[in-house]
Formats: C-alpha cells, structure tokens, sequence
C-alpha cells in the first residue's frame, strides 16, 4: 500500500506521582506536514512507586475490545512484543480505554498529534495523560503511568487491524516512545479514531499506560527490545519530538535497554552488525546524558543515527552499568520488516 509520509508521533514519559496535579511527565509535541510541532511540556522524574498495589476498577481479565477492530489490534500488538521480550503482559482497563479514545478523537478533531490538550478546544477532557484518566475515574493515589499518541494519513483505507499495527509499530521505533510502551505496569487503555484530512483517510491513536504499583521487571542484567528472535520491525522511524540526538533525518530500530524502577541504567557500548559483517555503531543514550531530559534512570535506548535496510537480520550486542555494575547482553538477533509508512 502507498502511504502519504505524515506520520506523527507524540511520547510522555514514565512519572510517578502522589496527586495527579504534582505528575510532572515529560514528553513532546508531535510534528507532521499538517501542521507545527506542538510545544513540549516540562521533563518529569519518576519518584519511588508504590510496592502494593490497589484494586483498580475496569481492569478487565481478557481483552473486550470489539474483534477485527484497530484497538484490539493494538493491544494484541504491544502485549506480543512485551511478552516476547519477557516484560509483564498489559491488561485491558476500560477507564485507561475512555481516556484514550478521547485524546485520540481530541487529536482527530483538532487535527493536533500532542501529549497535552488545551482546554476549550473540541473534545478537551483534561491537560494530561494522567488527568485524563482521572477524568474518567481512574485511581489518583500513587498514580504512575505515561501515553504515547500518533497520527497516519494514508492514500486508500486500510484495514482496522492494519491501522491497529502500524500505530504500535510507529511507537516502538521511537526513540523516546517504546520506553513508555514497555513500562512496566499492567494496566492499559487504547484508543483509535478515523477521519479524512485533505481528502486521505486518517488514523489517530493514543495509549495510556498507568496503575498503582509498578512491577519488578528482572533478578539479573537488564531486559531489552527487541530480543532474540523479535521480527518485522519497521526499520526506520521518521519524526519525533523530541528530535533524538545526533540525528538528521530518519533512524533506524532502537534498541530499549529496561531495568527495575530503582535501578541505574547507563549505556557503554552498542553496536549492531548486518549479514555481510559490517557493523554499525549505535548512539548510546540514558538519563544521565540524555539532553531532551526525557529518560528516566532505569531505561536506555541504543540506535543507529541513519536508517536500517528492509527484511535484514542484525545481530546486536550491548554493554553497560546497572547500578555500576557492569553488565554484557549476550549478543541477540532481529530482523527488520518493510516500511509499512
């Protein structure tokens, strides 16, 4: 399928908060051809979550999402990715769902890809990610969470599913988005809406990922995604706000290095190398030297500044400090899927 090249994508990232007001969340506008880049709210620190968690109302024990639509697409998506690189599988919670549904018809109807809404424009149910769910009634107390959004314009319709896939996927090659999609709580809520923007069809999605307790991801060296054996990722990401560093244009699959919440992640090494040998250095980034101040201590992301070829296997090995400790990934293949944008 021929796709228009305006996908846009907005991220926040992991906070933590005792009262919703105080949730600090960092994240960016997202850019796109039909319109500015919105403006970036203030970075946001992640505080000492809850261990205990409480009952959360909506939480539901298998996924109730109509079958064939975009929503079920996207979290089947997500928990696939999550599960395969051993992070705690996501639940449906439909309170995080109204949330998300109403940002991303926000996004529709304000033709905006952003983290944050306005009030007094069309559809406003709250500022923030966070707000928005308690809008709807989610938890206030020891809230943690984040949301990522994105928008695509396409040249034909494409399936649900198909638009369900693509949103994820746009999410999980960037660089400050596939942190906040990996973060490890359980409870998530997704949202899709549909319009037509200068005469294309066009997809707006949002998810929020937030609970009471954030969960212990791992007794040894960090998790990454991708892992062993991760396919079909999109090889190149296009836009992002904030811009990674040290990039100019496209990049390509970034590699997510995830530890517990109270650990201390740094990057010393990174590479990935293709079927001929050739190895590509990767740009190393965590909270300590990450400028756009958008990571948190416990994750890192590894990428490579210019685009990856299409349906190619490369072999990533990454090293760094985990509470400085140093620690050595044994080394792990993926392999890229086409450009599905």
């Amino acid at each position: 399928m021929n796709h228009k090249n305006i996908s846009a994508l907005t991220a926040l990232s992991f906070a933590a908060a005792v009262a919703l007001s105080a949730c600090g969340g960092g994240g960016g506008g997202g850019s796109s051809s039909a319109g500015a880049a919105a403006p970036a709210s203030a970075p946001g620190s992640a505080s000492s979550p809850s261990s205990a968690s409480s009952p959360v109302t909506g939480t539901q024990p298998t996924p109730q999402y109509a079958a064939n639509s975009a929503t079920l697409a996207m979290f089947n998506q997500v928990n696939a990715y999550r599960q395969q690189c051993g992070f705690p599988a996501v639940q449906q919670n439909t309170i995080l769902d109204q949330a998300a549904q109403a940002h991303s018809m926000w996004e529709g109807l304000n033709n905006a890809v952003a983290d944050n809404e306005t009030a007094g424009q069309q559809g406003f149910t709250g500022v923030t990610y966070l707000d928005r769910a308690a809008h709807f009634g989610f938890p206030t107390t020891n809230a943690i969470g984040g949301g990522v959004s994105a928008a695509h314009w396409t040249a034909a319709a494409l399936t649900e599913t198909q638009y369900g896939q693509l949103l994820v996927n746009q999410w999980f090659t960037g660089v400050y988005h596939a942190p906040v999609v990996l973060t490890p709580v359980t409870k998530i809520g997704v949202g899709e809406y549909e319009t037509s923007l200068s005469g294309f069809p066009a997809a707006w999605g949002s998810a929020t990922l937030e609970d009471t307790s954030i969960q212990q991801l791992t007794t040894g060296a960090p998790l990454t995604f991708p892992c062993q054996g991760v396919t079909g990722l999109p090889p190149k990401a296009h836009t992002e706000t904030p811009t990674p560093p040290n990039t100019s244009g496209p990049w390509g699959t970034p590699v997510i290095v995830m530890g517990n919440a109270t650990d201390t992640i740094t990057l010393t090494s990174g590479t990935m190398t293709d079927p001929s040998g050739n190895v590509i250095n990767l740009q190393l980034l965590y909270s300590a030297n990450d400028p756009n101040k958008e990571l948190q201590s416990y994750e890192a992301v590894a990428y490579p500044t210019t685009p990856l070829a299409e349906n190619t296997t490369y072999t990533v090995n990454v090293s760094g400090t985990q509470n400085g400790k140093p620690f050595t990934k044994p080394p792990f293949p993926f392999t890229t899927g086409t450009i599905n944008w």
